[in-house]
């Protein structure tokens, strides 16, 4: 059976904290780099993950874009022979006259798709809105990112605005493309806990599907959160909104890093450094750690929970984001495991389409999960720091594997870190 295709993806993230905004593609110098592009097809790259966003075409109206960036960017790709997946929303809350929060969202954002794909007729796959239950909880649950919400009523508002506005861009694209695609991302990292958080953590398991689970139509009365949806503001109507005109995603994108798995523990002891989520009358306090971190986790990895994606929708699959700000011998080596595992469940008849280079130029401030600007950088396929784009040990890995199928360097033969008994936090 032939490969997994190695697609690529530009980091994009135009996140709004407050009222100042945070872009990607401005921190890396993309914005005023076409050449980029030209770097990216030596990698022998044949898909790619590429915005065309709302806050960057029409920052001040839907009346009055600006496609100036875009009109020179896809034409290249379709020149260089890219096929691009255009993102429309990036982690983003969308420009200043609308919001998450907003019922202009969904609506906005649909009339938006349905101009780019006027504009850009021949352009196969979108993902409108970027992880939106990540999304959610980073600005709803946790207050981290615009409009600051921290309580399950506005996370659960924020993730329905997201989806709706997904099916409602989808259905106007489609009324101009019939053969457009839907690529949808979301991080599906499972929770892992100590017995006495394990209804927390069963919550979570399910919480963590929902994405994938309202597009499908899925979100029945029977459905394990139906009631919690229904108790944080959804209304019935809201719900079989989905339930009886579904708009499932063609492509399953599953995004996976080192920390996507989480471990929720209440031995506070263990954790002095860190500061407990408030406790409540239905549980005590606890920590919300990295699964890969704790000795006692057993976290599943990526080829796991793709078969648990696979078993539960019978969708085609991508891992859509697959990145880790590490030494370049160790983003090798979970670039390697990531494409033997697709590859394992490809080849075990699992409809793997694509595993996704993320972050080629590399990302801005992830490790403050973007609370904080120009604090950090991590290289990925190709290094910035000095201004350029200079390629790393990964380009002749990834130019190999995509061309080839294979890559040998001794290095990978080794564990990742994220394997080695030294990777576990130290317990006072």
């Amino acid at each position: 059976m032939n490969n997994v295709e190695l697609w690529g993806g530009v980091e994009c993230t135009c996140r709004r904290v407050g009222d100042a905004y945070s872009d990607q593609l401005t921190r890396s110098g993309h914005r005023d780099r076409v050449s980029d592009l030209d770097r990216i097809a030596e990698l022998g790259l044949r898909t790619l993950r590429y915005p065309v966003l709302w806050e960057h075409v029409a920052p001040e109206s839907l009346d009055q874009p600006d496609w100036h960036w875009p009109d020179e960017r896809l034409p290249r790709l379709q020149a260089l022979g890219i096929e691009p997946i255009v993102g429309l929303v990036h982690h983003g809350s969308g420009p200043r006259y609308t919001a998450l929060d907003q019922p202009n969202f969904a609506t906005g954002l649909a009339r938006y798709a349905g101009m780019v794909a006027e504009r850009y007729p021949w352009v196969k796959y979108y993902t409108p809105v970027n992880e939106p239950l990540t999304t959610a909880r980073f600005s709803g649950l946790y207050g981290l990112w615009y409009p600051h919400g921290t309580n399950d009523s506005v996370f659960v508002r924020l993730l329905y605005n997201q989806v709706l506005a997904t099916k409602l861009a989808m259905q106007a694209i489609r009324r101009v493309n019939p053969a457009a695609q839907l690529v949808q991302t979301e991080d599906l990292g499972q929770t892992h806990a100590t017995p006495v958080m394990a209804a927390q953590a069963a919550f979570e398991n399910h919480r963590r599907w929902l994405t994938f689970d309202l597009l499908s139509g899925a979100v029945t009365r029977q459905h394990p959160l139906w009631d919690y949806l229904r108790r944080h503001g959804l209304s019935t109507a809201e719900l079989l909104e989905f339930r009886y005109d579904p708009l499932p995603p063609d492509i399953l994108g599953i995004n996976y890093y080192a920390t996507s798995e989480r471990f929720l523990d209440d031995r506070l002891a263990n954790h002095p450094n860190r500061g407990p989520l408030a406790a409540s009358v239905a549980q005590p306090a606890y920590v919300d750690v990295e699964a890969v971190r704790i000795a006692d986790a057993n976290p599943v990895g990526l080829e796991a929970l793709l078969h648990q994606a696979w078993i539960r929708y019978r969708r085609p699959l991508a891992v859509t984001e697959s990145h880790l700000g590490c030494t370049r011998e160790e983003q090798m080596r979970w670039l390697n495991q990531a494409w033997e595992a697709t590859n394992r469940l490809r080849s075990s008849g699992v409809d793997v389409r694509g595993l996704t280079v993320w972050s080629l130029l590399g990302a801005y401030d992830w490790d403050n999960l973007l609370t904080q600007d120009g604090a950090s950088y991590e290289s990925g396929v190709f290094d910035l720091r000095s201004g350029q784009p200079r390629p790393t040990a990964l380009f002749k890995m990834v130019q190999n594997l995509a061309r080839h199928g294979h890559h040998h360097h001794p290095v990978l033969h080794g564990p990742g870190w994220w394997q080695r008994p030294n990777r576990f936090y130290a317990v006072p």
